[in-house]
């Protein structure tokens, strides 16, 4: 695939020689910190910014002032995450990493649950087996506030601009996109991690959008074709799976609110808050699987995102709420006997209850859509058969 003489300078993450300015930036930034108060110490922050802040500012710059390099900021992740996942996770299994090659960059296509914790968990994955982490692909319409792209450029992420207007403005930023992605992987030999989709599938239902693809080889000669220059990626996907979604009840409403209204309005920083959700809210087991690399010569992006889909539900595992919520708006399937079998001993009539304790904090009308979002990884399973 060609090379295209750009610097990536607006949308790639951040050096070793910038991150300590720009932690500086974020531990003095007053609006960083505000939004900190505001999500741990709702009340506090109310009526007390101007005693609580000077307490965040000394606790930032004591944990994160010393960080000087893009390794350093990971390491700390990596260990935050884990203390974190201790707390919100009921254990959490990883597979596929035994057939990576630790020496090679890859394209890593994953199914989008959650905004921040779907690039975490496979980034922490790669982590605890000694591997390199990946760059993480990250909509600018999450960047509402200006110091949240200092927090994701910080953390290896790069930026999607999809708030370009224009057709030629779009394509440009398309462009750009893909020859970054290229040059990460060929020349910097750095994994990248990009979402299946654009958005999170709030249904529960999987599904590889071709524009994603198509846009990865948009710069590849006229004379190559798109399985050539889709496999010079070495795109592989990953399946994350959470038995439950912090998120669930906030999913069900906007799902509710297209069905009815046809469209939802998000809050101002909407996506802030759920991103806060997501990391911090329980999530019951998580599974991380990785698949295995995509070397066919694929004819088309249609047929690529098939192969995608089909190793991403096959690999995906069926958490007890899946089952659970099936059974309870499907009649029964032998596969979903064998299924629960293979989860080993759970406690059904706990999990049973704990779907019920979640339906009941929605409206009555939102419950259905929930239920079905919890459902669907198992009726896409059986549609991709076993």
């Amino acid at each position: 695939m060609k090379q295209e003489s750009i610097d990536f300078e607006d949308i790639r993450p951040y050096r070793d020689d910038e991150i300590a300015a720009v932690v500086m930036r974020l531990v003095n930034d007053r609006e960083f910190i505000d939004t900190l108060l505001g999500m741990k110490f709702p009340r506090l922050a109310h009526w007390l910014p101007w005693l609580l802040r000077p307490l965040i500012h000394k606790v930032l710059r004591r944990e994160f002032g010393h960080l000087s390099s893009v390794r350093q900021c990971q390491e700390l992740m990596s260990r935050q995450l884990t203390i974190l996942l201790d707390r919100v996770a009921d254990g959490v299994t990883v597979s596929g990493l035994d057939k990576l090659d630790p020496d090679r960059a890859y394209l890593f296509i994953g199914n989008h649950r959650d905004i921040a914790m779907d690039p975490a968990m496979v980034n922490v994955s790669l982590y605890h087996q000694g591997m390199n982490t990946t760059r993480i692909a990250i909509g600018d319409n999450l960047l509402t506030k200006p110091f949240t792209s200092d927090l994701m450029r910080l953390n290896k992420s790069f930026i999607v601009k999809r708030s370009v207007i224009g057709r030629r403005e779009k394509l440009a930023a398309l462009k750009e996109l893909s020859a970054y992605i290229h040059h990460s992987l060929a020349v910097e030999k750095q994994s990248i991690w990009i979402a299946q989709r654009e958005g999170r599938a709030k249904d529960g239902i999987d599904s590889t959008e071709t524009a994603v693809l198509k846009m990865l080889v948009l710069n590849k000669p006229r004379e190559e074709s798109f399985g050539e220059a889709f496999a010079q990626l070495h795109p592989l996907p990953v399946a994350v799976s959470y038995e439950w979604d912090p998120c669930d009840m906030v999913k069900a409403r906007e799902l509710y609110a297209l069905q009815t209204e046809g469209s939802y309005e998000k809050a101002e920083h909407e996506d802030i808050e759920s991103i806060y959700q997501g990391i911090v809210g329980e999530k019951g087991h998580i599974e991380v699987a990785f698949g295995e690399e995509l070397t066919e010569p694929f004819v088309d992006a249609d047929e690529a995102a098939e192969a995608i889909d089909r190793q991403i539900y096959r690999n995906y595992r069926l958490q007890a709420s899946h089952l659970i919520a099936y059974e309870q708006l499907h009649d029964g399937n032998p596969s979903t006997g064998q299924w629960k079998q293979a989860l080993g001993v759970v406690d059904w009539q706990a999990k049973r209850a704990t779907l019920r304790a979640r339906l009941s904090k929605v409206p009555e009308q939102h419950r259905s859509i929930m239920l079905a979002a919890y459902a669907n990884p198992v009726q896409r399973r059986l549609q991709f058969g076993n």
